[in-house]
């Protein structure tokens, strides 16, 4: 059985994710949304992909998809996920899956009516430097007594991993860094009673910057666990 993917969003991420599905037998790319047709079709040309749309419900329409990789930028991803499961279609979605804890929990329940899949990147878990630390938590070896994670972004610039350009809020630090689920993960099942997010700057980061090292630091998350 073959599963036919489209992929909504044609920038830094969403080329990794093309390039990992060319290994993969029985996944084939059938359609690809950008907001620049231009350049989505140029990916689209280079992936050998036969299709591309400017708009994502235009691809729901599409019976012979049968899941959605949800490469976009961060407030779109809750709305767009719900669309995916609403239209039948099986959905992976880059983290964070929302940027608030209420449009998460209409995905989760939507996603609990239909039965489809919805997963969110969470790549960490299959890092084997942290699945190392994972089995010997549950086997009673080690003991979590703190855990500290720090993420930074050493550009002067406000760019993606491609160079170009993009508007990074404070919201995707503290949430891109992967700290949340990795404590969930390490702790597996997560027992986390409480989030709170503290923000230095708040809002889009600055596109140049001279004051470097607070604009690095643009966010933290603190994790209250419930032992």
């Amino acid at each position: 059985m073959t599963i036919n993917v489209a992929l909504a969003g044609a920038g830094a991420f969403g080329l990794k994710h093309l390039d990992a599905m060319k290994a993969i037998d029985r996944v084939q790319v059938v359609s690809l949304i950008g907001r620049d047709r231009a350049k989505t079709e140029d990916v689209a040309r280079t992936y050998g992909i036969p299709r591309v749309a400017t708009d994502l419900s235009e691809t729901l329409r599409m019976k012979d998809v049968d899941a959605v990789i949800l490469c976009t930028p961060t407030p779109m991803h809750a709305a767009q996920a719900l669309a995916c499961l609403r239209a039948g279609k099986h959905v992976q979605v880059e983290i964070p899956l929302s940027d608030t804890w209420a449009d998460a929990e209409s995905v989760l329940k939507k996603q609990q009516e239909t039965g489809l899949v919805c997963m969110v990147g969470h790549t960490r878990r299959y890092n084997p430097s942290h699945d190392w630390v994972h089995r010997r938590i549950q086997a009673g070896e080690f003991s979590l007594q703190h855990l500290q994670a720090q993420t930074n972004f050493l550009r002067r610039s406000n760019l993606n991993a491609l160079g170009a350009d993009f508007q990074h809020t404070t919201a995707d630090n503290v949430l891109n860094a992967h700290r949340g689920y990795q404590v969930a993960f390490l702790l597996e099942p997560p027992t986390i009673e409480q989030t709170a997010g503290i923000s230095f700057d708040g809002g889009v980061m600055p596109q140049k910057s001279t004051d470097f090292y607070p604009k690095l630091l643009t966010g933290m998350a603190i994790y209250k666990l419930q032992q």
